[in-house]
């Protein structure tokens, strides 16, 4: 589509919007009939810690999201010269889980408090016991029993618990549903009902009964909707919620609103049985399509689906690129010392282009990358150390390759029970962060960690919004019995596989020397690390 008829796409009303509430911004993406951005805008924002509670307050979500979406109509004026007054549709996506609690009049009844929280230890475990299902903390329902547990005034005045990409579509539309991806982050749910876990839900209804509350989990809770079905359209107080201008007319339908995952799955076309993506940033979560259950519960493995409802396996990590990044600016400065103008950039690439010249098994290198704890590994706090033995080889091109290495160790070590021990097939694992910027060198890591072919896609770095317009355009084009995963694969990405790197056999044996001796280091770290004296212990 040339500008005028870019233009006279927007200007008729078809255009569609998709927009995503991350941790650290509010993106929003206007997308055309062939699915491609023609606009965006986005708004940084930062949560805050609160009497304990990291939160965003009303304010923060309400005047994050006009800011983002008038920088995109800003975006759309300067490329076509046209204005936003009619959308097709809409979709709403934010970062998952996390606790949003309202009473009979739509009032807030405590602080957001969001996925970060790690405040629900003792309720995440005994409802892991009472479902014989993983519980983690940042779950709606931990928080939840959590509230019930210490007696919080607020409980008994509940009429309504969503997420946040919940309340914002409820503020815009009016309906109280939710896509099922973001639900399985609120409550375990049945891929074959659809719906929540029936059996769970008289459990926990049985185990509260004491407290005599005024509702039950079932009323509470948002209606779950699956990907293609209608959400409700935009009603003239949410268009003035959104465009406080007026220029922004009613009645655009709404898909149902989504977690992150599950528009990072859209986004990355890895909804389909044996796919999977993996998001490599500051942190890294990579998410496997199942055929089957798993046999038994992981503490290691949260159990999601797709937003069409298929189950999830998810590893979550709370540290990836951080270890990395501090190595890169303490380069930076060694290069300004020495009167040299170090570009970031340059620097980067510089770095993961020589972990490729690294030996296979980094020359016996060992390094953690813990900036905060790790649940998988046990950590607790941060731990970032770097060590080796007399007889390792320590060269620059080992040293980069190690600190690869150490981003991706704790998510292979979660992957390996679905892979290994569960005999999960996966075919193929798509990848999107910044892990993989630098052409090549992500890829072929990951592939040695995994041992499974690792894919980027040349629309990767679109994102969530993107994902949720996907899902939005999905509404008002599917055909009949046209499954998700089809219709990405037919009318949006087509003939776009991406590039694929296979993994090569001495990266395979090389990281899992590697990993062996990580978890023999293990042990040694968590015990009185900050003695250096044990730090050569390690083997």
């Amino acid at each position: 589509m040339d500008t005028v008829e870019t233009k006279n796409f927007i200007e008729s009303g078809q255009a569609i919007l998709g927009i995503e509430f991350g941790s650290t911004r509010i993106k929003a993406v206007l997308i055309n009939r062939n699915h491609i951005p023609i606009a965006s805008g986005a708004h940084d924002w930062e949560n805050r810690l609160e009497n304990g509670i990291w939160t965003y307050t009303l304010d923060d979500i309400w005047s994050g999201v006009q800011k983002c979406y008038a920088d995109m109509c800003d975006d759309v004026y300067k490329k076509y010269g046209a204005k936003v007054e009619n959308l097709s549709a809409i979709g709403i996506s934010a970062m998952m889980h996390g606790y949003m609690a309202f009473d009979k009049n739509d009032e807030l009844l405590v602080p957001f408090r969001t996925w970060r929280n790690t405040i629900t230890a003792d309720a995440a475990s005994r409802l892991t016991e009472l479902f014989n299902f993983n519980i983690p903390q940042r779950w709606s329902i931990a928080h939840l029993y959590r509230a019930i547990l210490n007696g919080e005034e607020h409980v008994n005045s509940i009429n309504y618990l969503t997420t946040l990409a919940g309340y914002v579509h409820f503020a815009l539309t009016g309906e109280r549903v939710i896509g099922i991806g973001d639900a399985s982050g609120i409550f375990p749910v049945n891929s074959e009902t659809k719906d929540y876990n029936s059996d769970m839900i008289n459990s926990f209804d049985k185990v509260i009964s004491e407290y005599n509350f005024s509702w039950k989990l079932s009323d509470i809770l948002p209606k779950v909707l699956v990907a293609g079905e209608e959400a409700g359209v935009l009603t003239e107080k949410g268009a003035g919620m959104l465009d406080p201008t007026g220029a922004l007319k009613p009645g655009a339908r709404f898909c149902p609103p989504e977690g992150d995952a599950g528009t990072g799955m859209t986004a990355t076309n890895s909804v389909a049985k044996r796919t999977g993506n993996v998001s490599a940033g500051t942190s890294v979560f990579a998410m496997v399509v199942l055929e089957k259950e798993l046999s038994k519960v992981y503490s290691e493995i949260d159990l999601v689906t797709t937003p069409s409802g298929e189950t999830v396996g998810m590893i979550h990590c709370n540290n990836c690129t951080s270890d990395i990044n501090a190595w890169v600016n303490m380069f930076k400065e060694f290069l300004t010392a020495m009167g040299f103008n170090a570009d970031m950039s340059m620097l980067y690439k510089t770095f993961f282009e020589a972990a490729l010249k690294g030996e296979p098994d980094c020359g016996g290198l060992l390094a953690y990358n813990y900036f905060s704890g790790e649940h998988i590994t046990g950590f607790e706090e941060g731990r970032p150390i770097l060590a080796r033995t007399p007889e390792s080889k320590f060269s620059f091109n080992n040293f980069a390759r190690v600190c690869l290495y150490s981003a991706l160790a704790t998510l292979k070590i979660g992957l390996d029970i679905m892979l290994n021990g569960e005999g999960v097939k996966l075919e193929k694992m798509l990848g999107h962060g910044g892990f993989f910027k630098t052409p090549e060198v992500g890829q072929r890591i990951m592939g040695a960690a995994i041992d499974v072919p690792v894919t980027v896609m040349s629309t990767a770095g679109e994102g969530g919004a993107w994902g949720i317009a996907l899902l939005a355009a999905y509404v008002i084009e599917r055909k009949d019995n046209e499954s998700l995963d089809m219709y990405l694969d037919e009318k949006v990405f087509g003939t776009d596989a991406g590039t694929t790197i296979e993994p090569r056999e001495e990266d395979v044996l090389g990281f899992n020397k590697f990993i062996d001796r990580y978890k023999k280091g293990i042990s040694l770290s968590l015990i009185h690390i900050s003695e250096p004296t044990r730090l050569g212990m390690i083997s």
